[in-house]
């Protein structure tokens, strides 16, 4: 039995950066594999190449295949491993999920097409995920992000795809808990409602969220996945504590200063870590918010031990 059957979405999965190399930009392999092994050494649940956090808008086809390859090997059998294959065509998209299946993903997360978004209707909306469904020899799960679709996926058009057998669940990333609510009460048996939310984290999970997908994760891993230990373990009011030193990280340094922030903060945190530069024309983290960074992983107990 294919073991992805079997694998349910619960805890925190890391949507991985993708560090390059500071003199040619390339994809930096040993930085990319040390990320994977200290993000699932920590506990998390899975991994997620080629979402936002990994900068998947900036990188060429082969640099995606690329990062599947490095990946497969390091990721067992009971963890995630999840690519990110959206496109602003179907045909693209296609195409993407069969190269990241061939690679050995177990799932891809596809975010809706955006460009022409006027054009984006439900009804263009649901033949677009059905046809990718259709073709993807792996289990898709749908994206939802306004801060860059434009737009968030409508309830309606989430009830009918989650009918479908190989559509297995949504990230939605607004942070909006009514949305989220919204997907709850419309999703179809077994299909799971991630949040990629760390700011509302803990909300989600009293709302029925599956578990979350998480950039802060990347930054503060020990104390995300605390967040959702103590959910699990029925102490709501610990629960509740730890999402108060959670959330300034990630409304400030995620949702606040971006991938660049994301990517300063693992240099700052350490342990086997790496962000590195963003590929331009993304830019490094200023000074000034490397400070802000580091008063912020303090303030949380997640900086770096001396």
């Amino acid at each position: 039995m294919d073991t992805r059957q079997r694998k349910t979405f619960s805890g925190v999965i890391a949507p991985v950066v993708t560090p390059f190399d500071a003199a040619t930009g390339d994809l930096a392999s040993d930085a990319f594999r040390g990320n994977i092994r200290g993000h699932l050494g920590g506990g998390a649940s899975g991994v997620l190449l080629c979402g936002s956090t990994g900068e998947a808008a900036l990188l060429d086809e082969r640099e995606r295949d690329t990062l599947v390859e490095w990946a497969r090997p390091l990721v067992s059998s009971d963890q995630w491993l999840l690519a990110g294959v959206g496109g602003e065509s179907t045909r693209q998209t296609v195409a993407r999920a069969k190269r990241a299946a061939e690679r050995g993903a177990d799932a891809v997360l596809v975010v809706a097409p955006h460009y022409y978004g006027n054009a984006m209707t439900p009804e263009a909306l649901g033949i677009h995920y059905r046809a990718v469904a259709d073709a993807s020899p792996v289990p898709v799960l749908l994206y939802n992000i306004p801060k860059y679709m434009h737009f968030p996926l409508d309830f309606g058009l989430v009830r009918e795809l989650s009918a479908h057998g190989n559509i297995v669940g949504i990230k939605d990333s607004s942070g909006d808990l009514d949305l989220l609510r919204g997907y709850l009460a419309s999703r179809g048996d077994a299909f799971a409602v991630l949040t990629g939310s760390g700011g509302t984290f803990y909300a989600a999970l009293e709302l029925g969220a599956a578990g979350g997908i998480l950039a802060v994760s990347l930054l503060a891993g020990e104390l995300s996945l605390a967040v959702w230990r103590a959910f699990q373990a029925g102490d709501r009011s610990c629960a509740a504590a730890l999402q108060e030193r959670l959330t300034p990280l990630s409304n400030e340094i995620v949702g606040g200063m971006g991938v660049p922030g994301v990517k300063a903060a693992m240099d700052q945190v350490g342990g086997g870590l790496t962000g590195g530069a963003p590929r331009p024309p993304l830019v490094p983290a200023r000074p000034a918010q490397r400070q802000r960074i580091a008063a912020l992983l303090e303030a949380a107990g997640a900086a770096r031990a001396a």
